[in-house]
């Protein structure tokens, strides 16, 4: 045979590892524009209107928490359904799931919005906020409020992209929102009469040019959520409102009541002083950027998951688990190892040489290592999630926190003061993922029979 007439080899298809790092790569860049976006705002505040500005935001903080899990869970359950919608090849039943996330998503953030115009002031009182800030922080908190709509379908919006295997729109829709805000912020804080109050002006650009680059690049790529013919039939659905309910509820209250344990914590540490104060809020800064890869790690396991039960291939979940398992045995400890080499100079950025930063690198080094733990049980409630048992792993979350991680940092904190409030987290962690590593054992087993 003639090598002009033999067919080209075909490139082998890509492992299931390889495909982790190619989803995890985008999912861990969104997370860092995601608080870059939100340090630069912190930045500007403090530069240019000082303590009272930062005190302004402060105050919002609570809601925002809040907020935050409405937005997760409406993300997990779009992310799961459209990856089962395509998993299944079903471009129809896409595009209901898209329907169906962004008339919920602009349902809920219309109630948000207006509920919020109206509560902002008791909202603000009920909360505590200083008398010398309340008439700023309502005003900021009624305009952020009144951004939520458009918040919560951009959301929607990265949240389906994920979920159709595709990870790299949302992150440039990110790195686009973080440009305009980089941008906007600062002009219209220090240039407008806006002042604090233009942080949410800002927002708005920056998630109408996030919203703009996630459409153009699916058109651009051919993407099936993409505007175009097709769409005319699709209209939201009670059937897939529910089930998106039924993955999202769980996912949201595990969010929250991980809010409300970080706000307990808090409350503990700030018993011990300003310093102590100053030292955890520090930490959690460089925390947070050492949690990107187990949080990226559950997302990509609930989506591949989600194609594989979409398929009718229930019989990978196990493969996928195993190597979202051995991936994050890779990963993670490459951030925990760069947290506890860098965290001096890291947190140099935010305290001064001293106590106090010594004992923000000693909380640190404290808990960065147990993030570890944090990714492989994300990797089990995200596989899990994505195969129908979203409510049983949430409960053992929410159960570990605060029949754990509460009671642990108390007893802790009495027994050997500050130093030991924050071993409570690890004990949370490890508890966590020995429930969720149980559960999931008894699920296989009873999908086995």
């Amino acid at each position: 045979m003639n090598v002009s007439d033999a067919s080209p080899p075909t490139a082998p298809a890509p492992t299931l590892r390889a495909r982790y790092f190619a989803l995890l790569a985008p999912l861990i860049l969104t997370h860092a524009l995601q608080s870059a976006g939100g340090l630069l705002d912190g930045f500007w505040l403090g530069r240019l209107l000082g303590v009272r500005g930062i005190a302004t935001a402060a105050s919002f903080f609570p809601v925002f928490f809040l907020l935050l899990s409405l937005i997760i869970g409406l993300g997990a359950g779009a992310t799961v359904l459209a990856g089962q919608a395509m998993g299944a090849g079903d471009a129809t039943q896409l595009r209901r799931v898209a329907a169906t996330a962004w008339a919920a998503a602009l349902g809920v953030g219309l109630a948000v919005a207006l509920a919020g115009a109206w509560c902002a002031p008791w909202l603000m009182q009920a909360l505590g906020t200083p008398p010398d800030i309340l008439p700023a922080a309502i005003d900021y908190a009624r305009a952020m409020l009144l951004v939520m709509p458009c918040v919560f379908v951009t959301w929607a919006g990265m949240s389906l992209s994920r979920g159709t295997g595709d990870a790299t729109s949302p992150m440039w829709s990110l790195l686009a929102a973080t440009l305009v805000g980089a941008v906007c912020t600062p002009l219209l804080v220090a240039y407008s009469p806006l002042g604090a109050t233009g942080v949410a002006v800002s927002a708005l650009f920056a998630q109408v040019a996030a919203l703009t680059v996630l459409m153009h690049r699916w058109r651009r790529n051919g993407h099936p959520l993409a505007p175009r013919a097709g769409w005319q039939h699709c209209r939201p659905s009670a059937a897939v409102a529910k089930r998106m309910l039924q993955i999202g509820l769980p996912a949201a209250l595990q969010m929250l009541a991980m809010a409300l344990a970080e706000i307990v914590l808090l409350s503990l540490v700030n018993r011990h002083g300003s310093t102590a104060t100053a030292a955890y809020g520090a930490a959690t800064q460089v925390l947070s950027w050492v949690q990107f890869p187990a949080m990226s790690l559950g997302i990509a396991a609930a989506i591949f998951s989600a194609h594989a039960v979409g398929a009718g291939r229930r019989e990978r979940l196990p493969a996928i688990v195993a190597t979202g398992l051995r991936v994050n045995a890779m990963v993670t400890p490459l951030f925990v190892v760069a947290a506890h080499l860098l965290a001096p100079l890291a947190l140099r950025a935010f305290l001064e040489t001293g106590p106090v930063l010594e004992l923000s690198v000693t909380i640190v080094r404290t808990l960065a290592w147990s993030v570890l733990l944090l990714g492989w049980s994300n990797v089990l409630v995200g596989a899990m999630r994505a195969s129908g048992a979203a409510l049983i792993p949430a409960l053992l979350s929410m159960a570990t926190i605060l029949c754990i991680e509460l009671p642990v940092a108390a007893a802790l904190e009495e027994r050997f003061g500050l130093a030991g409030l924050f071993w409570a987290v690890p004990a949370a962690f490890l508890t966590m993922l020995v429930l969720h590593g149980l559960y999931y054992r008894h699920k296989e087993r009873s999908n086995g029979r």
